[in-house]
């Protein structure tokens, strides 16, 4: 029946995050922690795949209808600094892993840092109408706001989540559905160079096939659905579903963090 949960999560948390351009991993990752089903490190993991798994759907059937939602001249020097990001950020969570003999303190610590992004996420979100933003085109400045999108995404094991969607607003002027395009196709460079560091580095935490495979399966069919449902939605129906995400994903992380005040 455990195993079960990890397609139910995967599947309803891939679904909503094709929806909103968030991955979806910022909901599996806290999901699991809560639900204790692995380890800290076998969840980043899992979380990782399941996100490169849906994003990978996503954004190559969105290139093969050739559908304009991403500027790739924007989105491309983004996607490759999230890239380095992505490998930067894992090296850093895996430093402060190994400083803490409990690794649940390590999950604990990446909550609260989750929950405090999220929340800035959710008050920018409230008042973006008023707040002027930018039109970021130079190529050198989308790399670094990319590397330090893959850094903080790869660090918390999210994949991208809700900040890249706040950075796209902000620094790029999209509305909410071309930057939930444009925020999977971020997503897929980070967590494939992610996934590659792991692998190169031997870093493979134990975890059960099965429970991996159920994951994948619950990414891709939670991106077909939400891939369809984002096209019948508009800009406002998505944001509301994205508030009210945000909303359970800080009180997800306010239990999760509380090991940090045991």
């Amino acid at each position: 029946m455990s195993v079960l949960l990890f397609f139910v999560v995967s599947f309803l948390a891939s679904t909503v995050g094709a929806i909103c351009g968030i991955g979806g991993g910022v909901i599996i990752k806290p999901v699991l922690d809560m639900l204790r089903l692995e380890t800290v490190s076998a969840i980043n993991f899992l979380s990782g795949c399941t996100v490169l798994s849906m994003s990978l759907y996503s954004v190559g059937k969105s290139l093969l209808k050739r559908e304009q939602a991403v500027d790739l001249s924007i989105g491309t020097p983004l996607a490759l600094g999230a890239a380095v990001g992505g490998v930067l950020g894992k090296t850093m969570f895996s430093a402060v892993t190994q400083q803490f003999r409990d690794a649940a303190v390590a999950g604990g610590i990446q909550a609260a840092a989750l929950g405090i992004i999220t929340l800035g996420t959710l008050v920018y979100t409230f008042w973006k109408h008023r707040i002027p933003t930018k039109h970021v085109r130079s190529p050198l400045a989308c790399a670094l706001i990319g590397l330090a999108l893959g850094i903080v995404s790869s660090f918390l094991g999210i994949g991208g989540g809700p900040i890249n969607l706040v950075v796209l607003f902000y620094f790029f002027s999209m509305d909410t559905k071309t930057a939930a395009a444009n925020s999977l196709y971020i997503i897929l460079f980070s967590q494939t160079a992610s996934l590659l560091t792991t692998l190169a580095t031997a870093s493979v935490p134990e975890f059960r096939v099965s429970s991996l495979a159920l994951m994948i399966a619950g990414g891709i069919s939670g991106g077909i659905l939400g891939r369809s449902l984002n096209k019948r939605l508009d800009n406002r129906a998505v944001d509301k579903l994205f508030l009210g995400l945000m909303c359970l994903i800080v009180a997800i992380c306010v239990y999760n963090s509380r090991i940090l005040f045991l």
